[in-house]
Formats: structure tokens, C-alpha cells, sequence
């Protein structure tokens, strides 16, 4: 590995335009803003649900960390867990190495992170070996985009081959975030971690997924309304639980306005906010996060596209801190 505890070296410059296609934005300083866009299709194929709901969880707890750089390095080093060589799944390879993220005895020791709560810290569980990865990169200054985020990943392999190499790959697996709002972000990056989760009629809040009722008892996941409450309020805003309350809840916004996180509604008669039945979270480029029905999943579909959705488009509005229950 891999992640060595210390390192000091002089680094070589990576070109500002390929971090700003990777995290969405930059500063003056040339320091990431924004956090990477959504998966592509060439992800969402090539990485395991459960290791991309890993790669977005553990991210989000380093704001400002893209999640498809620490996905890129789950590729590379072990092919998201599917590698048969020594060390991924027991053992350690020649350099000592063990685990899907390929961590050192050592550096587990101390960057270490109990990803599935289950009371142990093992590199060779991919949910604690992903945390630990974002945990050791946000320690290296990721977070912090632009030069640090380059030096971070030249600390995880020291050779500036495996950098590029890892960018490239990351660039690969998330579109380019456009420009929106830092809470609109937060609410965008909020609902991607939760990509794959069961729809449950009536089921999620502010906290998080929930058991729902009716068609939803027994399953624990989000409707739609229960998932841009949750994902909102990761932003700070309080919304209504019901998607046609939510409509009411913020200052509506034209459609050639809409910015990520925005909230899309949707109803029988666009014209008639009462017959509002369904409200999705805007992500840029024509698409939006969602949970859709009974069956499926929270997941990311056009709607721009779809003229189902087109047909029934009622309008946008944007949360704000200040919006309250009603």
C-alpha cells in the first residue's frame, strides 16, 4: 500500500482543470468547492451497489472529499474487492499489505474506522477498509481539494503514476457537478448516499430511513417526500413530510433557474398543486435523485427525457433554512 503513515517528498503538479472536472469546482487558490457529481452509467456497471453506497457514505464524512476518487482507489487496488490476489481478502501481499483498500498493519492501527458498526475494525471489511481510506486521505488534506487533494492520493502510494492513474479513473466514474448552492450540494450529496435503498410507502425522516406502512409495512427505506426531507435536512432546512406541502414550503423557481438540489414536483394536474403525488431532487443535466415506487429503489432517472414526467411537471422550488413546518 499503500496508505504509509508518513511521507515527505516534493510532488509534482497536477494540472487544475482535471481537479475541477473531478470536484465540480474551484477556488482562485485552486482548491476544490464542490463535491463530485453524480455516478455514471460506466459506475453504476462497474462498481458493486454496496461498495458504491460505501464509497458515497464514507465520503460524506469528509466534506469536500469526492467520492469518486475514493472509489478510483478501491479499483485500482483491488478491483472494488472482486481481486483474487494475495491480500485482498486475507493474508498481505509482499509489501504487507491486506485488505480491499490495501492498508498496512500499521497505518490500520492508526487510520483505522469501524465503517459498519459492528463493533470491530477490520481492513479486510470493505465498509471499515472505505471509511478508513476516507478517513486517512481526509487526514492528508483531501478535503481540501486543488494540490492537497493530489498529495493525499501520492500519500496513499507514493508515485505520481498512481495518482493520475487514480484521477483518470475517478474522472471516469462521476459526471461534472454543475454549479449550484452550498445547501443545494449538501442535499444532493445527502440523497446520493442512500442510492439503491427500498422504496417504503410513508417510510424515512430528517434522520434517515424508516419502516413505513400500509403497502410499506415491514420494509425500512424512503418515499420520495421521506427522502428530500431527509436530504434537506442534512442542509439545515425543515421541510413538511408530505411532497404537496413541500411545494408550498419554499420560493418557487423557474425551470430555466433549476440548480442540484432543487426540488422537482410532479402531479396528475400540473396546474393543481393539490394533486401533487410525487417530488424528486434535482441533479443537473436533465436528471434527478428519486425514490420512485413500490419495488423499486432510490435511484437517478431522467426527466427532462421522460414524458410521463415532463407531462405531469408542476414546478420547482428551492428549501431554505428558514422554511418550517406547516
Amino acid at each position: 500500500m499503500k496508505a504509509a503513515a508518513t511521507a515527505g517528498a516534493a510532488l509534482l503538479s497536477l494540472p487544475l482543470l482535471l481537479i475541477v472536472l473531478l470536484t465540480g469546482g474551484s477556488s482562485a487558490s485552486g482548491t476544490a468547492t464542490a463535491a463530485a457529481g453524480a455516478p455514471t452509467a460506466y459506475a453504476r456497471t462497474d462498481i458493486p451497489p454496496a461498495y458504491l453506497r460505501w464509497y458515497l457514505d464514507a465520503a460524506s464524512t469528509c466534506p469536500g472529499l469526492p467520492w469518486n476518487v475514493l472509489a478510483a482507489i478501491g479499483s485500482i487496488e483491488s478491483d472494488h474487492g472482486r481481486s483474487t490476489a494475495p491480500g485482498v481478502h486475507s493474508g498481505q501481499n509482499t509489501a504487507g499489505a491486506g485488505g480491499p483498500m490495501q492498508f498496512l498493519a500499521t497505518t490500520w492501527n492508526t487510520y483505522g474506522i469501524d465503517g459498519d458498526h459492528d463493533g470491530r475494525k477490520d481492513r479486510y471489511n470493505p465498509a471499515d477498509a472505505i471509511h478508513g481510506a476516507a478517513h486517512y486521505l481526509c487526514a492528508n488534506g483531501a478535503g481540501n481539494g486543488g494540490h492537497h487533494l493530489y498529495q493525499a492520493i501520492w500519500r496513499y502510494n507514493h508515485a505520481d503514476w498512481y495518482v493520475r492513474k487514480v484521477l483518470a479513473q475517478a474522472h471516469r466514474y462521476a459526471t461534472l457537478a454543475p454549479t449550484g448552492s452550498r445547501r443545494g450540494t449538501v442535499a444532493v450529496r445527502a440523497a446520493l448516499r442512500w442510492l439503491g435503498t427500498p422504496y417504503a410507502w410513508g417510510g424515512g425522516g430528517p434522520s434517515g430511513p424508516t419502516y413505513g406502512f400500509a403497502q410499506g409495512a415491514g420494509i425500512k427505506g424512503f418515499d420520495c417526500s421521506g427522502l428530500t426531507q431527509y436530504a434537506w435536512a442534512q442542509a439545515g432546512a425543515t421541510l413538511p413530510r408530505v411532497a404537496a406541502d413541500q411545494y408550498n414550503a419554499g420560493p418557487h423557481i423557474a425551470r430555466t433557474a433549476l440548480q442540484p438540489g432543487d426540488l422537482l414536483f410532479f402531479a396528475t394536474q400540473p396546474n393543481r398543486p393539490a394533486t401533487i403525488h410525487h417530488v424528486g431532487i434535482y441533479l443537473g443535466h436533465g436528471r434527478m435523485i428519486h425514490a420512485p415506487q413500490t419495488g423499486d429503489v432510490v435511484r437517478i432517472s431522467p426527466f427532462t427525457s421522460n414524458p410521463y414526467r415532463e407531462h405531469q411537471y408542476a414546478g420547482a422550488t428551492r428549501p431554505t433554512i428558514r422554511t418550517t413546518l406547516t
